[in-house]
């Protein structure tokens, strides 16, 4: 593809403050008649996140209506001319084909005026993106002024999101992002990752100015679909954006994207002679990277690093949720510079520290044990013990313990391990040894115990899940501490070492009494299957057995028998 060389403009702009209404970065520019791929004018299911709701930076559908009305004011859409007139000018180069038209004056008024806000914030981001982007903009030959798409279209916010379902700096839809090769799914949107989404927009570009042989068609593509745009060439019998602009075949939200695009240029090049000389540059990003496994909590990695997980998120803003990507592959995870080598170092001493934690519902009209189970992921017989209830009816306004389990990550001290750390717990901590069975493995086990994988790998330094065999030991340690893995079915009531029973001491467990050879345990709160079986030492299917229970769910004041032997 040959492109135009830089060129050199010669212009003097009047500067002329209107007083028009402003917007935001961001507008929903969604053209209900396109039928092709433009970035934003594509139709896109996927309704935003509480995450993403939290990003938006959306014009509000009235000052879209203001500002749209009042650019219809400057009248017939003509191609620019420039200004001749003898006066002292400015030698300014740009790559971009620059016209100067009163729609694109009409920006260049709204950039230092009612829009002045918006624009000097996009100024101020513009340094963190901008030599990466026109580096990848020169390595596929387009022009420079190309960084400055990314201005109108999120203001350099990668996190953008509008409510046409684009996101990121170059607001892809997520059917247009897939298409130029953007990971998007429920763990990672590459949308989001700044080098990643401009390098698909590069590809998107490079392909729309190929089609049309011309920037301003390529770029009002760009918004509103290729074939909007074929269509418009087609009905009109011209390749003069002006000229399709004069029509009303395009929206006037595809029409501004042009001049909006020009003003943006013409400003950012020679920001102080529009008056922004008091801009607040930021500096691009510094930062490492490492190779992690999938799965690994962002949480384990802050605390390796000396830093949070808030700012892991910011230098890794395509992921979704707090941890790496499940899978097979490792994940390339960026972190903050210079902090590479501690985290190697920490690795070996990180220890996961998982307890339970409460939250309040307040009952509402309406509310049922179902329904707030289903709200929360628990189940009834959680919610029933967390909350010492016999019956499943609420009241209005009675306030629920919400159990659930929490994740944080210690640094062991030099010389220390889990072992020792556990060891040193004495009364408190327990250590389970389960035998693997043929045909067991590791997530069935941790389902069992209510242990993550990860965790019970980490307890016995398990590389590769395949190389454990049956009969091997697998130790999983229980403590009522704060390195305590609770068990699901049992939040309110945690094992304690010394308290396992057998059938010559059962009088040391409360609830229980000797028939002959049997032993009958009445249920209390916070009791589960799997720690009576514990504690009498027996087995959950052996109990299951004994008293023809269908199921692993018991509640309390039900009478267990205990069988000897």
């Amino acid at each position: 593809m040959t492109l135009p060389n830089r060129v050199v403009t010669h212009y003097l702009f009047p500067i002329c403050i209107f007083l028009l209404s402003a917007c935001s970065s961001l507008s929903p520019l969604h053209n209900a008649d396109s039928r092709q791929s433009g970035v934003h004018n594509q139709e896109d299911t996927g309704a935003p996140t509480a995450e993403e709701m939290s990003y938006l930076e959306i014009e509000p559908e009235q000052q879209l209506a203001e500002e749209l009305a009042a650019l219809e004011k400057t009248g017939a859409w003509e191609p620019g001319k420039l200004d001749n007139t003898p006066q002292p000018v400015n030698e300014v180069t740009f790559d971009f084909p620059i016209t100067i038209n009163k729609q694109v004056q009409f920006y260049l008024d709204q950039f230092q005026g009612k829009q002045r806000r918006h624009f000097s914030r996009w100024l101020a981001r513009s340094t963190q993106y901008q030599d990466d982007i026109e580096t990848e903009l020169q390595k596929a030959g387009l022009p420079l002024d190309l960084v400055y798409l990314a201005m109108i279209e999120s203001g350099f916010n990668p996190s953008a999101y509008s409510y046409a379902h684009a996101a990121g700096l170059w607001q892809f839809i997520r059917g247009t992002g897939r298409n130029y090769g953007l990971r998007i799914d429920t763990w990672v949107d590459e949308r989001r990752e700044p080098k990643k989404s401009t390098q698909a927009a590069i590809k998107y570009l490079s392909f729309l100015h190929k089609e049309f042989g011309d920037w301003y068609l390529a770029v009002a593509a760009y918004n509103a679909g290729e074939g909007k745009i074929g269509r418009a060439i087609k009905k009109y019998k011209t390749r003069d954006f002006w000229q399709l602009a004069s029509h009303r075949y395009l929206a006037l939200e595809t029409k501004r994207y042009v001049p909006k695009l020009i003003a943006a240029i013409i400003i950012a090049r020679e920001p102080a002679k529009y008056g922004f000389t008091d801009i607040p540059y930021k500096k691009p990003v510094q930062y490492d990277t490492i190779e992690l496994p999938p799965a690994t909590d962002l949480a384990a990695v802050a605390v390796t690093a000396a830093t949070s997980v808030e700012k892991l998120r910011k230098l890794n803003n395509e992921l979704r949720k707090n941890q790496t990507p499940p899978g097979k592959k490792e994940y390339l995870l960026r972190i903050p510079e210079g902090s590479k080598e501690l985290v190697a170092q920490n690795l070996n001493r990180l220890h996961p520290v998982i307890t339970t934690a409460y939250k309040t519902h307040k009952v509402g009209k309406g509310d049922t044990i179902t329904g707030v189970c289903r709200k929360y992921k628990i189940n009834k017989t959680i919610l029933l013990k967390a909350n010492d209830l016999r019956t499943a009816s609420l009241k209005r306004g009675q306030r629920l313990r919400i159990p659930y389990r929490t994740t944080k990550y210690v640094l062991l001290a030099k010389g220390e391990t889990p072992e020792s750390r556990f060891a040193s717990a004495g009364k408190d901590g327990e250590m389970i040894l389960h035998t693997l069975k043929r045909g067991e493995t590791l997530s069935k086990i941790a389902k069992q115990y209510d242990v993550p994988v990860s965790v019970i790998m980490q307890w016995n330094d398990i590389k590769n899940v395949r190389k454990i065999r049956a009969g091997h030991h697998l130790a999983l340690f229980l403590d009522n501490g704060v390195n305590s893995f609770t068990n699901s079915m049992a939040l309110t009531n945690q094992l304690k070492k010394g308290s396992i029973v057998t059938l010559n001491d059962q009088k040391k467990w409360p609830g229980s009494n000797a028939e002959g050879n049997r032993i009958w345990y009445k249920v209390q709160n916070g009791d589960s299957l799997w720690t009576i079986a514990k504690k009498f030492q027996v087995s959950a299917r052996q109990l299951r057995q004994w008293n023809n229970l269908a199921n692993n769910l018991i509640h309390p004041g039900t009478k267990l028998v205990i069988k000897n032997g």
